[in-house]
């Protein structure tokens, strides 16, 4: 089956019903997160161990059926403690979507996580002070935004990456993303909000982290061509989604994020709107790991009514006119798409070269299944780099044989690892399709 067949079918009656969404699990705050009936549902096949793209790699990581299931039912001793070895999931979730039998394997390696930083691991140690700096990038971006070129210069100084690589193990080997000097979210403001009003067709956009401080003209496109199909655009309060919160083990601050987002997102859903991300890794959060780990109200209906930008496109809209009526007026038409983890853990690998063939002038070309490597935080750490580079290998390959002169995915993430480690410059997209459709501002 091709990258381009993969793409799950679009039609309306796919689209869910929030009113009868049901998460897979919900705890309340208060409650132990007891997975063992999803453990119970095990057989030991090992095709998550088989899928895992850590364990391909690292001979020590005992891969995600020890993680989840198996774990699960050693903590029916009571004398168990969670392996310290899980801090070693990348989260890439690829696990969930291999299961054959539905068994909720990122969730118990998030509630793992969790538990194991909040009873066994040391909050002084380096390791502790360095993931929850990662884990809470929205933070410090939002810090360094402020005075944005001096953040920069100071960033990719090689004398602090060397610092930073001994005092708290982020690598040196990766050139640290540039801040951009104004933010998304300073630029909605000054533009004066949405230039589309409308009673029937309403978004809210869920920009996330790095489109606000370090890309915002993905941000940008993703509102045009939102706007250039008659939507209005809502930009709600919001903050991280938790995605590498989750990775970290970090469940406290994932769920005050969590909390934030849900309440402000509800409520733009209330009003009419449907969520829509530029990130798969957030609209993944909003729609899988919040519905799984949190109970607040709201919850079943943002995960019930968030898509992905494209894939809301491909859902809402009819495109075979306005696509095949689009030109793309680029210097460089011939993309090298690759699929992110959290996009095919959602069903919509492939539908940004599905997209992009439908324009005339461009061509895009799927790079095959494999993991970037990167993983959001994972191949920020120094321990973890050369492993990062290892999982990529097979994608670097394949986009330098690729008949291509750009890069294309999702995933902001991921874009950090194909440009370095190839020779593209990665756009979004929604850059793409805001160049073939949209004429200026």
């Amino acid at each position: 089956m091709s990258e381009t067949e993969d793409v799950t079918d679009a039609s309306d009656e796919d689209v869910t019903d929030p009113d009868e969404f049901e998460p897979v699990q919900v705890f309340e705050s208060s409650e132990e997160m007891d997975l063992r009936p999803g453990s119970d549902d095990c057989y030991k096949c090992s095709t998550c161990d088989t899928n895992c793209p850590v364990a391909e790699v690292d001979d020590e990581f005992p891969g995600p059926k020890f993680q989840g299931p198996e774990q699960w039912r050693l903590k029916r001793k009571e004398d168990h403690d969670v392996d310290d070895s899980v801090l070693s999931c990348s989260n890439c979730m690829r696990c969930d979507s291999a299961c054959p039998s539905d068994v909720p394997l990122s969730q118990m390696h998030n509630t793992a996580r969790g538990e194991y930083v909040d009873e066994q691991m040391d909050k002084l140690s380096r390791e502790y002070v360095r993931n929850r700096l990662l884990s809470n990038y929205g933070t410090l971006a939002g810090l360094a935004s402020t005075v944005p070129r001096l953040a920069n210069f100071v960033l990719n100084n090689s004398l602090v990456q060397a610092v930073n690589e001994r005092l708290l193990g982020v690598t040196s080997e990766r050139e640290f993303p540039e801040f951009a000097t104004e933010t998304f979210r300073e630029w909605w403001t000054e533009r004066g909000g949405s230039r589309v009003e409308s009673d029937e067709k309403r978004v809210a956009y869920f920009h996330g982290c790095y489109s606000n401080y370090n890309t915002p003209e993905v941000g940008k496109a993703t509102v045009r061509v939102l706007e250039h199909f008659g939507y209005e655009v809502l930009v709600p309060p919001q903050k991280c989604s938790g995605t590498p919160m989750f990775a970290n083990g970090m469940l406290d601050d994932a769920r005050r994020a969590a909390e934030t987002n849900v309440r402000e997102l509800a409520a733009a859903i209330e009003d009419g709107a449907d969520v829509v991300a530029s990130c798969t890794s957030c609209s993944m959060a909003l729609r899988q790991e919040y519905p799984e780990l949190f109970d607040f109200e709201g919850t079943a209906s943002v995960a019930a009514r968030t898509y992905e930008a494209a894939e809301f496109l491909r859902v809402h809209e009819d495109l075979d006119g306005a696509l095949d009526d689009a030109e793309v007026d680029l210097d460089d038409s011939g993309f090298a798409y690759h699929a992110p983890c959290h996009a095919r853990n959602q069903g919509i690998a492939g539908q940004a070269v599905e997209l992009l063939d439908r324009l005339d002038g461009a061509s895009a070309e799927d790079v095959g299944p494999s993991c970037s490597g990167i993983s959001g935080t994972y191949g920020w750490k120094a321990e973890k780099y050369d492993a990062s580079m290892e999982i990529g290998a097979e994608m670097f390959e394949h986009m330098d044989e690729a008949d291509a002169e750009t890069g294309l995915t999702e995933c902001p993430t991921c874009a950090m690892q194909m440009e370095h480690g190839t020779r593209y410059e990665v756009r979004h997209p929604m850059e793409v399709l805001e160049a073939a459709l949209v004429d200026g501002e």
